[in-house]
């Protein structure tokens, strides 16, 4: 009956024994060495910058939404072209240059020259804009990573014809989920300051995969808008547009991005894309950037 009693103990030490330590072949017993297991961390999710942003969000935008600022003193040089198709009336090509430089304190400046190929291919200048941002603290010390941005549209042309000076509010969010999986949101007021005294509300958001690091990016963009006009304000239009975005690198500081939506109301148009080629500069080195295209102005 002893006996019974004592090979459970016995049994329990033996296996506390192997889990923990093994023979060197001098009868003493060593401690295993411990083993840690980290997941591998994709080049586009390293913080750069002074604010520890990651490069994901240092070109200024994810599919065609903006996100965040730039760290200070790079810059970006940016060809952007804007096709549309409307369900009345004629077509639309409307491109913008575009240069940004980010600044101390999470301040960021851009500046836009906006232009247009007309149905009977004239090129028209359409007017300037000067914009800036603000990010309310370094990187991920806030959720959603709030950022502010204020717009000054100087447009060309008779403010009869929806021309007239303007200027936009927006509020820019952006998170990342997992390792793969980056998200914007862009809030925006415009305001006519002449003409019809046009008003309008966007929400437009972006999610994307990451499919190769640092290489190439998918996903999906949404734009919600509602346009109303002075002496008609109870009478909206209202658009929303969905479509697929797709971002790829060819070089580690150039970005090309294809955002089509495809208007799901009477109101948008059959078709609306953004079309970018950007280049990137500046002591940041190389980074990934995306931006949603919807949110970007004409």
């Amino acid at each position: 009956m002893r006996m019974f009693r004592i090979w459970p103990l016995a049994v329990m030490a033996m296996f506390a024994v192997v889990n923990t330590a093994q023979a060197d072949g001098t009868g003493q017993v060593t401690q295993l060495p411990e083993v840690t297991v980290t997941e591998q961390v994709l080049k586009q999710n390293e913080p750069v910058g002074p604010y520890n942003q990651p490069k994901w969000t240092t070109g200024g935008q994810i599919g065609a939404e903006s996100v965040y600022v730039l760290p200070a003193w790079n810059a970006e040089l940016s060809q952007r072209w804007f096709p549309e198709i409307p369900r009345r009336g004629e077509s639309d090509n409307a491109f913008q240059n575009e240069i940004e430089v980010g600044l101390p304190y999470r301040f960021q400046a851009d500046f836009n020259e906006n232009w247009g190929v007309d149905s009977d291919g004239h090129v028209q200048q359409r007017g300037i804009e000067l914009e800036g941002r603000w990010a309310f603290a370094d990187w991920d010390v806030i959720p959603l990573n709030p950022t502010l941005y204020f717009e000054w549209e100087f447009n060309d042309g008779d403010s009869e014809d929806g021309s007239a000076d303007a200027y936009e509010l927006k509020l820019l969010l952006a998170e990342q989920f997992y390792q793969r999986w980056h998200w914007a949101f862009n809030f925006i007021n415009e305001q006519q300051v002449g003409g019809a005294r046009t008003t309008e509300f966007k929400a437009t958001q972006t999610l994307t995969y990451t499919l190769m690091d640092d290489k190439l990016a998918a996903g999906v963009e949404m734009k919600f808008e509602h346009t109303t006009e002075n002496g008609s304000r109870s009478d909206p239009e209202i658009e929303f547009l969905l479509g697929p975005s797709l971002t790829w690198r060819p070089t580690p500081n150039t970005h090309f991005d294809l955002v089509p939506l495809f208007g799901l109301t009477g109101d948008a148009p059959t078709m609306e894309a953004v079309v970018v080629f950007g280049i990137e500069f500046g002591p940041g080195g190389e980074h990934e950037g995306y931006e949603p295209a919807s949110a970007r102005g004409r």
